[in-house]
């Protein structure tokens, strides 16, 4: 029998993903985290490798701040061990074993192999419940002191003990995550807002509306941006974002009324025609009646004014038909007496 000859054309520069990331890790984890942690994965062991904060967000299409949060979570999870300088600044990573491999390293490979099922492993072994809490309770303060650490980053200064309660809440009572916390910080201080009443504001309005992750309030503040931007611009209003009364306004257009912008749009179009200025009241007032009149699409707006017009045209005539027959009906008639008149005749001749 003839001998085959073998040929490897597959390409030796790999990298290796553990399993235990997969099984154990990736599930949990946020899609851009993983892209972050693969990353680092790829450049681990690479001589020439030179990447900085803003290499791997201008890589991976993220923001820096999408970067350092990846950064945090692998951290917390225990992958990572981020190395900081004397000011806070991140000076190098490392990529750390994962804490279940570590546990089991002195167990047989049958217990560390997991195509094993039946043979239990140390970290399944169950927990006190009390030991439980505790590790939440760790857990929960240590993101909370890292939530007002960067909270007095973004705003600049030391927060107010009322600050750092409402931050507190956040994360208690509206059970924002600590990512989604940190977002809201740097959209709220990236509008121009780094009042904390505000930041409030939008956190409840993120609750209300079911925001729970980054991405859902990415999206949020996207529609957000487009409705103002439209409002704004079609009155003429640049250079500022919108007041909290006009924003009142904008969010009762859009989300109350479910008017797309074209149609928000247009009402301020008119108004600027009507009344030669801004003015969000003017605008609500046509927006108000379009919704009550159940419009839904700019050709649902031409249809109401040529109804608009056809009765316009129809009270017009109406009124002019009313004059004429008043005028009529008030005509004064003279009473004259016949038999003077004559008298008058005869005596003429």
């Amino acid at each position: 029998m003839k001998t085959l000859t073998l040929k490897n054309r597959f390409q030796t520069n790999a990298t290796l993903l553990p399993n235990d990331f997969i099984d154990n890790y990736m599930v949990d984890a946020n899609g851009e985290f993983v892209k972050v942690y693969l990353f680092l994965l790829r450049h681990l062991d690479d001589p020439c490798s030179s990447i900085t904060i803003s290499t791997i967000a201008d890589c991976l299409n993220n923001t820096e701040n999408d970067i350092l949060r990846a950064f945090r979570y692998w951290e917390k999870a225990g992958l990572l061990c981020v190395e900081r300088d004397a000011d806070g600044k991140i000076t190098g990573l490392e990529l750390q074993k994962t804490a279940r491999v570590v546990k089991t390293a002195s167990a047989s490979p049958k217990e560390t192999d997991p195509r094993h099922k039946a043979a239990p492993k140390i970290s399944e072994a169950p927990k006190p419940a009390s030991k439980a809490v505790q590790i939440d309770t760790f857990r929960a303060q240590k993101e909370i002191k890292s939530l007002l650490f960067i909270a007095e980053q973004y705003l600049g200064k030391t927060l107010t003990h009322t600050e750092m309660e409402t931050i507190t809440y956040f994360y208690d009572t509206l059970h924002m995550s600590a990512d989604l916390i940190e977002y809201l910080l740097e959209t709220c201080v990236e509008n121009g807002h780094k009042s904390m009443h505000y930041i409030q504001k939008v956190a409840f309005s993120w609750a209300e509306s079911g925001v729970e992750t980054v991405a859902q309030a990415k999206e949020q503040s996207a529609i957000y941006s487009r409705n103002c931007y439209t409002v704004l611009n079609a009155f003429g209003i640049k250079n500022r974002g919108p007041a909290a009364s006009e924003l009142t306004y904008i969010k009762k257009w859009a989300e109350e009324f479910g008017f797309s912008s074209d149609i928000i749009e247009e009402a301020c179009r008119r108004t600027i025609s009507a009344t030669h200025q801004p003015s969000f009241e003017y605008a609500d007032k046509i927006l108000t009646k379009w919704h009550d009149r159940n419009i839904r699409h700019l050709q649902d707006i031409t249809s109401l004014d040529e109804e608009y017009q056809k009765e316009h045209i129809s009270g017009k005539t109406a009124v002019r038909s009313r004059n004429t027959t008043r005028n009529l009906n008030n005509f004064e008639r003279r009473s004259y007496d016949m038999d003077s008149l004559e008298e008058q005749l005869l005596n003429s001749n």
